[in-house]
């Protein structure tokens, strides 16, 4: 019995998602289970350090980061997928997989290249960068920087695994991997950082990145990867992918560019740069649930559609960008409304103060008005790419990152304002991007005329401003705070609040009424959203309505399956995934 639970789970791991929704489904409760732990990551921190101390814990990703997104992730989603897609699908496995482990190779060369020089040079580079740290606090960014070398090393090897596994329609391992990742972190955190203080979260990055190594490591080998002793660069196919990634290369360089002016920019305040990440860290999670998860289930497909099927590309597209659009709009409404009860659930305790709370809060709804456009430009960018076009979104991304940034420089240091004017900037010029980058694909193909993505966009919105309304009155009327500041003028006349007051509101002062309140008001709005959506006639909530119908009865066969199994009963060889 134990055997054949083993072996079924194993080929339900290891299985083939053959469609875009299987796919992002699977991509999407997955990255709802890591971003979890993310947020569960983050509450560990702040009951151990304040948020002025986990500044330096923060910032000392900026270099290592920027050198894994710039070489790694630069050529994994816009230059190896399509290239090693493309090879799969005609057949030519074995240039394929050659391919794959000369990429490994040079990606591990670069990494190991640009390390020493980030090694080297990390101290003067972090005190210009970090102009508001004081001097131990550089020094401080400098020590766990050098240490989270390594942790990107392993993630420039996991991240071949990664699109190699994505190539072939394995999303669930990928989507797995992040979990372990944020575990090693969190299990690190708290037994050792009594001991070790920031030191401790430092290591368990160290020791969470190789987990996400080592778990997609083995599916990739029964597919076909396999260690390659060379750095080959006549290959053909990789100076292919030299050429598309070139692009994407540059346009992330300028992005990351970007990232250490938010450093210096959020340095110059208290806790800005925690503020900053941890107000992000809530904000991307309808992007990364809806928006990264299609985008990603969709590349290979497009890529297929891309040479001579350029009608089922655009309904492909279309489909894809009207179910982003389903999803993101009411998340970024429920999340701008309920910002402080989300943000308090979140990260309260007592390191995090209320004006902590206050400043991410106002950090999230800024986050929040942009949240629908970088969802929908990871979707538009990877159209590009199946296109074979990597120029084009580059040369829009320069465009948004400088407006960006002077955004940023003219509301922080013009202005005056506060952290949340970061996150401002950051929306706007995702607005900027995604009207262009559409505007450009649009011309490219000739048009969605004819594939509803507008009239879906219309009435998402209507429902969600509706859903959206709703939810801001039920939440002033049952939060007993609220109540307390607009009726405390009663105070001056000798008067008290009514003895009948407490059993209509919720004193939020309490975790568990907090939770009430947010569950309450939450599961409301999106009912009305659903049922505004159902009588508006939009379409994405049948086919919602029709994955989940699916997946039920795919999981309860898979139970009976399960339950009439015997010790002695063993699945055909054909059932059991590669070994």
């Amino acid at each position: 019995m134990v055997e054949t639970i083993l072996r079924r789970g194993k080929t339900f791991f290891y299985a083939k998602q053959r469609t875009i929704l299987s796919a992002a489904t699977v991509i999407m409760l997955m990255i709802a289970a890591s971003r979890l732990l993310g947020l569960i990551r983050n509450r560990v921190f702040v009951h151990f350090f304040s948020a002025r101390e986990l500044d330096t814990y923060l910032a000392a990703f900026q270099l290592p980061d920027l050198i894994f997104e710039v070489i790694v992730l630069g050529a994994m989603s816009s230059a190896f997928i399509p290239t090693f897609a493309k090879s799969l699908a005609q057949k030519k496995e074995k240039e394929a997989w050659h391919l794959a482990g000369i990429v490994l190779n040079v990606m591990l060369a670069l990494f190991s290249i640009l390390s020493v020089f980030i090694f080297t040079f990390a101290y003067p580079l972090y005190d210009h960068v970090a102009s508001g740290f004081t001097g131990d606090q550089v020094a401080q960014t400098v020590l766990f920087t050098r240490i989270l070398l390594i942790a990107q090393m392993f993630f420039a090897a996991s991240y071949v695994f990664t699109a190699v596994l994505e190539s072939n329609q394995r999303f669930i391992i990928p989507a797995i991997a992040p979990l372990f990742y944020n575990a090693g972190i969190i299990l690190t955190t708290v037994f050792f950082a009594e001991k070790l203080g920031l030191m401790a979260p430092v290591i368990g990055a160290v020791i969470g990145s190789f987990l996400h190594f080592a778990i997609q490591a083995p599916l990739a080998i029964s597919l076909g990867f396999r260690p390659v002793l060379s750095l080959n660069f006549s290959n053909p196919h990789l100076k292919k992918v030299v050429k598309l990634a070139l692009p994407r290369i540059i346009e992330l360089s300028a992005f990351q560019a970007k990232r250490l002016v938010d450093l210096f920019l959020a340095s110059l305040v208290a806790g800005g740069l925690t503020y900053f990440k941890f107000g992000d860290s809530v904000a991307v999670l309808p992007t990364s649930l809806f928006g990264l998860s299609i985008a990603k289930a969709s590349l290979p497909q497009l890529s297929k559609q891309a040479t001579g099927r350029i009608e089922e590309f655009k309904i492909t597209f279309a489909a894809s960008f009207s179910q982003i659009i389903f999803f993101v709009v009411p998340a970024s409404v429920l999340l701008a409304v309920l910002r402080i009860p989300i943000v308090r659930l979140a990260f309260g305790s007592p390191r995090f103060t209320w004006d902590d709370t206050l400043q991410t809060g106002y950090v999230l709804s800024a986050f929040a008005i942009g949240i629908f456009a970088y969802s929908l430009s990871l979707l538009i960018s990877r159209a590009f790419y199946a296109l074979h076009d990597t120029t084009t979104p580059v040369k829009v991304s320069f465009l948004t990152i400088g407006v960006n940034v002077v955004l940023g420089l003219v509301f922080v240091l013009g202005l005056r304002l506060p952290t949340w004017s970061l996150a401002l900037s950051y929306s706007l010029a995702g607005i900027f991007q995604v009207i262009v980058l559409f505007g450009l694909l649009s011309k490219r193909v000739k048009g969605f005329a004819n594939y509803n993505i507008k009239q879906t966009l219309t009435k998402v919105i209507a429902a969600a401003s509706l859903s959206g309304s709703v939810m801001f009155i039920l939440l002033r009327v049952l939060d007993r705070s609220a109540w307390d500041k607009k009726l405390s003028f009663l105070g001056k006349f000798g008067l008290a609040l009514p003895t009948t007051f407490e059993h209509f509101v919720l004193d939020t002062r309490y975790t568990a009424n907090l939770i009430v309140l947010t569950f309450v008001v939450a599961t409301i709005g999106i009912a009305i959203y659903l049922l505004t959506t159902w009588f508006l006639g939009v379409k994405e909530l049948s086919v919602l309505l029709s994955t989940l119908k699916k997946f039920s009865t795919l999981l309860t066969s898979n139970k009976n399956s399960l339950s009439s199994s015997g010790d002695t009963v063993t699945p055909p060889q054909s059932e059991s995934p590669p070994s």
